[in-house]
């Protein structure tokens, strides 16, 4: 019987890899069809203006979750069929097809576009003109989008190994793996350059730092802990990129807890608190901001994880990974709904809706708002101040 549980391509979500372990997991997973029913969205008076600068459509996601990726005024994105688009204020400037279905976002910097398949193909472009720069295999499909550093391109395997290769060529520099627990969700989050190091959760809890020269790991901290009596009990991966600011780095783990350490302090932890994530965090210079598995988002103190506020009106509503931008905290649903919320007390401050479909890529901030793109395959740039 297969044990791992499948990717998860529902905004960080679960798909299960048997029937049995499906049947269990289903009363644990928020993304689960059979999960609880959305509410209503309740009226509010809005305290922000909001409109979509620019919308577009660029192809359906399927079953997978597709970033796109802003550099400078540029927006990057792809779809399940293969095409890899430039957009600048939402028109194309270039398109092209990759030649077979691709199962990750984008990555991307000024001098390299990196997109990847779930045969584990990765394949690289020029981000001016869209021509092909190199091709490379890694182990395994690739659910979560490369990310392009100063030192290579970082790809996560759905086998939960690391490799960086080199940006030139797609050379190998080194590969990281580690034994996972029997059971384990496997998950979207991308690796996470900071300084010398690539930051990366893992199955059972932990957060490992790589030295980006060989991959050798430095360092690793405990965000939760694994309990319970049975493996489904014991399921406490972190799931969702881990977020760095300076010396401090936080994390949050699925059926765990959010934990945050002082790496000029040799990585000691600063605090942690008990809460269940699988779509990660955002920050700023005060604030850390996380949705629940269950809906709620919650505003804590970054030095201290005290709570500051929780928004509990988005329930069981599937949310995606959170982002905060002008002072305005955004979050998406399973309905491709984007709620604005106040960065001081979590009050709603505005709604925009899209195209009907679930936002299960991270949003990102653009100018005066946001950018979405849907699993119904809409991008959109969403203003709101």
């Amino acid at each position: 019987m297969v044990r791992n549980l499948a990717a998860t391509v529902i905004a960080v979500g679960i798909l299960a890899g048997c029937a049995t372990v499906s049947d269990a997991f289903d009363s644990i997973n928020p993304f689960a069809s059979s999960g609880p029913k959305m509410g209503p969205l309740l009226p509010f008076s809005a305290t922000a203006e909001v409109r979509t600068a620019w919308s577009t459509s660029i192809g359906k996601a399927g079953d997978y979750t597709f970033t796109p990726a802003v550099v400078g005024s540029s927006v990057f994105v792809a779809n399940r069929n293969g095409t890899l688009s430039k957009l600048e204020d939402g028109k194309a400037v270039w398109k092209i097809d990759v030649g077979q279905p691709l199962s990750a976002g984008v990555g991307a910097s000024s001098r390299l576009l990196v997109v990847a398949t779930s045969k584990g193909d990765v394949l690289a472009f020029s981000p001016e003109d869209g021509k092909a720069l190199w091709q490379a295999r890694v182990s395994s499909e690739v659910l979560a989008a490369p990310v392009v550093g100063d030192d290579g391109v970082a790809i996560k395997s759905g086998d939960n190994r690391i490799h960086l290769l080199d940006s030139g060529d797609g050379g190998r520099k080194w590969v990281y793996q580690r034994s996972t627990p029997t059971l384990s969700v496997r998950s979207a989050g991308v690796p996470v350059f900071a300084d010398r190091y690539i930051f990366i959760g893992y199955p059972g809890g932990k957060l490992v730092a790589l030295a980006v020269q060989n991959g050798a790991p430095v360092w690793e901290g405990a965000v939760a802990l694994p309990k319970g009596a049975t493996e489904l009990d014991r399921v406490a991966d972190i799931v969702a990129p881990p977020i760095v600011d300076g010396r401090q780095i936080c994390a949050v783990a699925f059926q765990g807890r959010v934990a945050c350490f002082d790496m000029g302090q040799g990585g000691a932890m600063m605090w942690s608190r008990d809460l269940s994530s699988v779509v990660g965090m955002a920050m700023d210079s005060r604030y850390l901001f996380v949705a629940d598995d269950k809906g709620v988002v919650y505003a804590m103190d970054r030095q201290s994880g005290s709570s500051l506020w929780k928004q509990d009106k988005l329930k069981n509503r599937r949310l995606s990974p959170v982002v905060v931008h002008r002072g305005l905290v955004a979050v998406a649903d399973a309905e491709g709904i984007v709620h604005f919320l106040s960065r001081e007390d979590g009050s709603f401050a505005a709604r925009q809706k899209t195209d009907g479909t679930p936002i299960r890529a991270a949003l990102q901030g653009l100018g005066n708002g946001v950018l979405v793109q849907t699993a119904g395959g809409t991008v959109s740039a969403i203003e709101a101040q």
